[in-house]
């Protein structure tokens, strides 16, 4: 069976372009700061290899597909678009913790462009899905299922991981060790993952187990967020060995793997997508026997 791709949005064009703008501007301030490292010197020895590390993956991987995947997505590549709105997803939750959790100093603007521009391309783009002009389906029903308890099973383990460490603190009237190491008072990273992505995760999980074509458009946009957080963790290690510093070895294997995973589902999710009518199917899955789905009765 031949895929079929239906185009992406033609009214995404100016948030696409809005991408590449925050995307220059993101690699440009990844660039003044591994240059000049003397701008993280208020960073604590655990924060700093972090952000150096943050840095880097923004450099040579995150801000160039974007830019790529903009392109793209400009020649019509839906699946480019919908793998573009993670690098999204990734840059505006980033550059709020560039914004809120990096001391204040010369990039303190140009972090607030890049997060202005990402969120404005973001919800620019997701809204062009909210309009039915773009909506997937998926030819391979064991992949939508797989992928769709993915999220939710990675939810509820990050929610449990952070609550492990904040809950105790606030029954014991301490501060988590990981805000000490790193000198926050208190930790952006829970505040997004607890009040806004976790839940969306969740929901957007949810929501495709129970045949939301909407949700199985947006999924590989979460995906791809996934497999962007695990690589500034995976080199945060590198980046300590090169400066002379003990490693965090030990989150290779447990993060590592859940990156591969994850870049496993995505290439599954990718081979079986299809085009879509806007309307509700059973998982986003196109009909047996067809190349393209036609329209199939809404459930309620």
């Amino acid at each position: 069976m031949n895929r079929i791709i239906v185009a992406s949005p033609p009214t995404a064009r100016p948030w696409l372009l809005l991408s590449i703008l925050a995307a220059a501007l993101a690699m440009t301030g990844s660039v003044i700061t591994l240059l000049s490292q003397h701008l993280y010197d208020t960073l604590t020895a655990t924060f700093l290899p972090q952000a150096l590390a943050q840095d880097l993956v923004n450099l040579l991987f995150v801000s160039p597909a974007m830019i790529l995947l903009a392109l793209l997505a400009l020649r019509g590549s839906s699946p480019a678009f919908v793998l573009w709105l993670g690098t999204l997803l990734f840059t505006a939750y980033n550059y709020v913790i560039y914004t809120i959790g990096i001391p204040f100093g010369p990039l303190f603007l140009p972090w607030v462009g890049v997060l202005a521009l990402s969120i404005f391309a973001l919800l620019g783009g997701a809204a062009c899905i909210n309009r039915d002009e773009l909506l997937v389906t998926y030819r391979s029903r064991r992949a939508a299922q797989v992928s769709s308890w993915a999220l939710i099973v990675v939810a509820l383990m990050f929610a449990a991981l952070w609550l492990s460490e904040d809950v105790p603190a606030l029954l014991n009237g301490t501060t988590p060790q990981s805000l000490v190491d790193q000198g926050m008072i208190t930790n952006p990273v829970h505040v997004l993952d607890l009040r806004f992505f976790l839940p969306a995760v969740l929901v957007i999980g949810a929501q495709w187990l129970r045949r939301n074509l909407r949700a199985a458009t947006a999924a590989p946009s979460f995906l791809v967020f996934l497999f962007l957080t695990g690589l500034p963790i995976l080199v945060t290690p590198v980046v300590q060995s090169v400066r002379g510093e003990t490693a965090a070895w030990g989150v290779v294997v447990p993060i590592g793997s859940v990156t591969i995973v994850v870049v496993l589902l995505l290439a599954w999710l990718l081979r079986s997508m299809t085009i879509a009518t806007p309307v509700r199917t059973d998982m986003g899955l196109a009909p047996r026997g067809s190349g393209a789905p036609g329209p199939q009765p809404a459930r309620g």
